[in-house]
């Protein structure tokens, strides 16, 4: 039978098109609203990060004077340089131990430092805020307790060693022992990567540990078998973050070695960062420390790349089939 095409009928066929433009409409109202909130951020990321890092590479291909603010070019004399300067080489060794001793410690430490309070259950939320608490304090307060507690002869650390007979190095004195000391240093905040580790255990699910305890599962597999697995892009996260940061080291070794502007710091405690500041903010040589950023910036895109490439293996994703 033919459906008659009465006014009714009409009115809700034409009204199809209508619907959709006022969907429409409003989507590009919304996006429109979204882009307006968070333009503080974009001009802010265009002005002070893209356009500081274009600036910087300018600079670094140019002889910049900054009483002047002029620059004469210099082609790739300043990347030469850093291939020709000892130090560039020593402080990028330096560096570059101290992340792969760092980064696998922290991430032990905040790791379980998050089992402990996920274990825990009532009253975790006080000790994480305890925990917590180290990652608020200022880097100059934090290096000046450190100083305390790693002073070879009344510091601490080696008043506590020889309660056991244990003769404690001299911290801050022996090159053997100055990446060490700033590695505790580090170590003292890193809360805020526990509280990503305790937020990714709060989402494994509890009946894949009830499987397994069926399957007479202990801990030890359980933890290698399931919690592993299941906060493996949490690990890897942290990993990148971590490592990021390790390559930009600066606050710790500055204030516990370099703060005085003397030369009498162990060459051992000479990291990129801290190079890259004397060379850009007292010998003025801004050209030559904006390659240096540069090249940093290359080491820190190929070593990203490379962990990327290595979690498509390694990371276990829901999502993922």
């Amino acid at each position: 039978m033919a459906v008659l095409d009465t006014p009714r009928n009409k009115t809700r066929t034409g009204d199809r098109k209508p619907t959709k433009k006022r969907a429409s409409k409003y989507n590009r109202r919304e996006t429109l609203a979204g882009y307006l909130f968070i333009s503080p951020w974009i001009v802010g990321f265009l002005v002070f990060t893209l356009g500081a890092m274009l600036y910087s590479l300018y600079i670094s291909f140019s002889n910049y004077n900054l009483a002047t603010n002029s620059a004469s070019p210099a082609g790739f004399d300043n990347y030469t340089e850093l291939f020709n300067d000892p130090k560039v080489g020593l402080s990028l060794g330096n560096t570059l131990f101290y992340a792969i001793m760092a980064v696998p410690l922290e991430i032990i430490f905040a790791l379980g430092l998050a089992l402990l309070l996920n274990w825990i259950g009532r009253g975790a939320g006080a000790f994480r805020t305890i925990y917590y608490l180290p990652k608020m304090t200022p880097a100059v307060a934090t290096a000046s307790i450190f100083l305390l507690l790693l002073n070879g002869n009344t510091g601490a650390i080696n008043r506590f060693l020889a309660i056991f007979g244990i003769e404690g190095p001299q911290w801050l004195i022996d090159p053997n022992w100055v990446k060490p000391s700033i590695v505790l240093m580090t170590l003292w905040g890193v809360s805020g990567t526990m509280v990503i580790f305790l937020a990714a255990l709060k989402n494994v699910p509890q009946e894949l540990y009830e499987v397994a305890s069926l399957d007479g599962a202990g801990p030890v597999r359980k933890f290698f078998q399931i919690t592993v697995p299941m906060i493996s892009p949490a690990i890897f996260f942290n990993v990148v973050v971590l490592t990021i940061a390790a390559l930009q080291v600066f606050d710790q070794a500055y204030l516990l070695f370099w703060r005085d502007q003397t030369n009498a710091s162990p060459d051992s405690s000479l990291f990129y960062g801290v190079y890259l500041f004397q060379q850009a903010f007292r010998q003025f040589n801004f050209g030559f420390a904006a390659a240096m950023a540069w090249l940093l910036f290359v080491i820190i895109l190929a070593i990203t790349l490379v962990q990327v490439k290595v979690s498509n293996r390694l990371v276990y994703y829901e999502g993922d089939k």
